[in-house]
């Protein structure tokens, strides 16, 4: 039998042939009825999660669904970032120079410029408190009592009371590991020890005479060295002793003293020891005192007023 000759073509003359789709079955990248070459479903709908939907990765890196994480992030130059935190010691000092931080001091500085003006210039003012000082020291409040709340601002019984106070405090705060535990005790002692170089000099220039009593005819009445002393022991005792109470007894404590005080200068006037004003202008310098005494315990104990008593 004879064969049938075969064509001698080569594969690659043959032409391509292409597959053809079944009838019902989808392509998965057909190009769209638009021709845009977006893919589309071949019943018509459109795609479930369209490309411009997708989710992509971090920071706008590409990504897929379900996401996957994107290029590592390179933060540059203009990014922001976040603020720097500064510790509280080394903010301490722009503290100081805050406005409400120096009312206090600015409001005191201003009131005792004015007693000191009207007392030197014997203006209206001082007519008014000579005029309440006679008032009060001829009023029916006890003689003895008087006396005995006067004595309250010797140095004799106001300074004891403020060494026992910082012995504690010290104690107190070395046991709980202070770094800078003398600075309290030591601020404290300072601003007692500058009571009499602040004190003396006010009344030799002021020279103020006396009120009528038990020291009429003598001068240097202005301002009161009693209640200077007063004000800074029992004062800067309080700001010792106030972080290491709890905390129900701590405002009873600063009352208490307040009120302690203001006994001490009406046992003073009613005395005839010194004028109303000769109190008040003390209490204006001796805050000036306290205050800075107050700056130094807060920047030696931390949080101080947060901190709880030892042991308690």
């Amino acid at each position: 039998m004879r064969e049938t000759p075969r064509s001698q073509g080569t594969a690659g003359d043959a032409e391509p042939v292409l597959p053809q789709p079944r009838p019902g079955c989808a392509l998965a990248h057909t190009t769209g009825a638009s021709g845009s070459g977006s893919p589309h479903r071949s019943d018509g709908r459109p795609p479930q999660t369209p490309r411009g939907a997708r989710h992509t990765g971090r920071h706008g890196g590409p990504g897929t669904t379900p996401p996957v994480p994107g290029p590592p992030t390179v933060h540059s130059p203009s990014a922001p970032r976040a603020p720097f935190v500064t510790p509280r010691a080394l903010l301490a000092p722009r503290a100081l120079l805050t406005p409400r931080a120096l009312f206090t001091p600015l409001a005191l500085i201003a009131l005792l410029a004015l007693c000191t003006w009207q007392i030197a210039a014997r203006g209206p003012l001082r007519t008014y408190d000579e005029r309440l000082g006679r008032a009060i020291a001829g009023s029916a409040f006890p003689s003895p009592i008087a006396e005995f709340l006067a004595d309250l601002g010797n140095t004799a019984v106001a300074v004891p009371v403020l060494a026992v106070a910082l012995c504690w405090a010290a104690w107190c705060a070395r046991r709980a590991g202070e770094p800078r535990w003398w600075l309290p005790p030591l601020a404290a002692a300072v601003s007692m020890a500058a009571v009499p170089a602040l004190v003396v000099p006010f009344k030799a220039l002021i020279d103020r005479p006396g009120p009528p009593g038990p020291l009429a005819g003598e001068t240097g009445f202005f301002p009161s060295g009693h209640a200077a002393t007063a004000a800074v022991a029992y004062g800067a005792a309080a700001l010792l002793l106030h972080p290491l109470l709890r905390p129900r007894l701590r405002r009873p404590l600063l009352v208490a003293v307040a009120v302690l005080n203001l006994a001490v200068a009406a046992g003073l006037v009613r005395r005839g020891y010194h004028w109303p004003l000769d109190t008040v202008a003390s209490w204006c310098l001796c805050g000036l005192l306290l205050w800075a005494t107050l700056r130094l315990c807060r920047s030696g104990q931390g949080d101080g007023l947060n901190r709880s008593r030892p042991g308690g």
